[in-house]
C-alpha cells in the first residue's frame, strides 16, 4: 500500500558542556584557564533519496534523535560535535507543522535537503571568561539544548501527466498499455485504491504518468479518500481526463470531475487537459461517441476516442501528450528554502447568502460559483450532481434558513435558478 502521510518526532542534539580546567604542567605551576568548549549538538536533516517512492520506511519507526555534543576537555580542547542524523524521504515530500498545517519545506529535487532541527551550541569553557581582574575564572557554560518537534510528512507524487476520471473509466488499463506499470485491473469501481506510477517511453524519451484513483462526489471535502487522491494531481503538468464510454452519461461524469478538481484547488481546473473517450471497442461507447464529441467540440475541446483493449488511437494519444508537455513553459525550480507552496490551505468552502432588491437570493462564493460555471445545465444528471454539491457544502440549508421558498429565484454566479423541493 502507498504510504503517503506520516507524523514523525525529531530532536536535535544538546550542545556539550564547557568545562573548568587549568594548566597543570611541569614548570607551569600556575597555568591559566584551559577549559575547552563543548561540542555542538547534532543537527536533524531531512533529504531526498530518489530511490524511495513511498514513506513506508517510517513504519519501522517515527522517532529520530541526533547525538549530543561531547563536553570540553582540558588543555583548551573542544569536545566532539554530535553526529548529524539524516532522514531520507522520497521526492515530492512536503514537511508540515502538524498543529497549524504551515508548510516548512517542499522537497522535490534529488539533491534537496533541509536542516529541520539545529543542534544546540556547545557551552564555552572557562578559557573564555578570563579577564585582567579575574585570571582564574571558575565558570563555564552548559551546552544549549537541541530543538524538538513533531512534523507531518506528506507525499505528493511527481509525475508529468495525471490520469483522472470517475471510477472504472479505464485509467489503470490505459496505464498498463502505455507504460511499464502493472496495476490491478478489474471491471468494477475502485479497483485502484492507491496511485500508480508508470514510465512511458516514446521516441527515445520518457515520461512519468500517474494513475490517480477514481474521484467521487465530495472528494474535495475528503469524502472517501478524496484529499489523499487529489493531492497527487497537484504536481502533474498535464491532465488526461478519461471519460468512460460505457457510462450512462459521460458528459455528466466530465462535469463532476472538473467540479471536484476546481473545488479542491482552482489551479487544478486551469491545468492543460486532454479529454479522452474510452472503451471504443464496446458498441454502447461507439453509439455515444458522436454526441459526446459534438458536445465537447461546441465548447472548444477536441477530444480523442480510444480503446486501450484494442490499442485503437493509443499511439496517437501518446504523441499528443508529449506534444502538449513540450509546449508548456519549462518548470522553474526554486531553492528549497523558498519553494513555492503549491497547495491551498485546507479551509472550509466559504459562501454568503445575499438578498437582492427584487427579493431573489444570491449565493456568493468563489468556489461554489466556479462549480456552477462548470456544471452542464442541459443534463439532468449534471444538475443533480450540482444539487448534491449544494447539499454537501451546506448551501441548501443556509438558503432555507435565510427564508427561501419554493418558486423563489436563486442566483449563483451568472446562473439563475428556481428553488424547488
Amino acid at each position: 500500500m502507498l504510504l503517503d502521510e506520516v507524523k514523525i518526532y525529531v530532536r536535535s542534539g544538546d550542545g556539550g558542556d564547557g568545562i573548568v580546567a587549568f594548566l597543570r604542567e611541569k614548570f607551569m605551576p600556575r597555568g591559566g584557564p584551559a577549559g575547552g568548549d563543548g561540542g555542538r549538538g547534532g543537527d536533524v536533516v531531512i533529504k531526498v533519496n530518489p530511490r524511495l517512492n513511498t514513506l513506508s520506511p517510517f513504519q519501522r519507526g517515527v522517532h529520530f534523535k541526533a547525538d549530543n555534543g561531547k563536553p570540553g576537555r582540558a588543555k583548551n580542547m573542544s569536545g566532539a560535535s554530535g553526529k548529524v542524523i539524516e532522514i531520507d524521504v522520497p521526492p515530492g515530500t512536503v514537511i508540515k507543522d502538524p498543529e497549524t498545517g504551515a508548510i516548512i519545506a517542499d522537497l522535490v529535487r534529488k539533491d534537496d535537503r533541509v536542516v529541520i532541527a539545529k543542534g544546540g551550541r556547545g557551552g564555552r569553557g572557562n578559557q573564555h571568561f578570563a579577564s585582567p581582574s579575574n585570571q582564574t575564572p571558575r565558570m563555564a557554560e552548559k551546552g544549549a539544548p537541541g530543538q524538538e518537534m513533531w512534523l507531518t510528512l506528506e507525499l505528493k507524487l511527481i509525475a508529468d501527466v495525471g490520469l483522472v476520471g470517475v471510477p472504472n473509466a479505464g485509467k489503470s488499463t490505459l496505464l498498463s498499455v502505455i507504460s511499464n506499470a502493472r496495476p490491478k485491473i478489474a471491471d468494477y469501481p475502485f479497483t485502484t485504491l492507491e496511485p500508480n506510477l508508470g514510465v512511458v517511453l516514446y521516441d527515445q524519451r520518457d515520461m512519468v504518468v500517474a494513475d490517480i484513483p477514481g474521484l467521487i462526489e465530495g472528494a474535495h471535502l475528503g469524502v472517501g479518500l478524496g484529499h489523499s487522491f487529489l493531492r497527487h494531481v497537484q504536481r502533474t503538468r498535464v491532465l488526461v481526463h478519461l471519460l468512460n464510454g460505457a457510462s450512462e452519461n459521460p458528459i455528466a461524469d466530465y462535469s463532476q470531475i472538473n467540479s471536484e478538481l476546481a473545488l479542491y484547488d482552482e489551479r487544478l481546473g486551469e491545468k492543460p487537459q486532454i479529454v479522452v473517450f474510452t472503451k471504443m471497442d464496446l458498441p454502447e461507447a461507439q453509439e455515444r461517441w458522436p454526441e459526446v464529441k459534438a458536445f465537447l467540440n461546441a465548447r472548444g475541446i477536441e477530444p480523442m476516442a480510444i480503446s486501450a483493449a484494442t490499442q485503437q488511437n493509443v499511439k496517437e494519444l501518446i504523441q499528443r501528450v508529449f506534444l502538449t508537455v513540450d509546449a508548456l513553459p519549462p518548470v522553474e525550480i526554486m531553492p528549497v528554502e523558498i519553494t513555492p507552496l503549491y497547495e491551498l490551505p485546507e479551509e472550509e468552502v466559504v459562501f454568503n447568502i445575499v438578498r437582492e432588491d427584487n427579493g431573489a437570493y444570491r449565493v456568493v462564493g468563489r468556489r461554489i460559483e466556479r462549480a456552477a460555471s462548470m456544471t452542464h445545465w442541459d443534463y439532468e444528471d449534471a444538475v443533480m450532481r450540482f444539487q448534491d454539491i449544494l447539499e454537501t457544502l451546506g448551501v441548501s440549508a443556509a438558503l432555507v434558513e435565510a427564508g427561501v421558498q419554493v418558486g423563489d429565484t436563486v442566483y449563483i454566479g451568472d446562473y439563475e435558478l428556481e428553488w424547488a423541493d
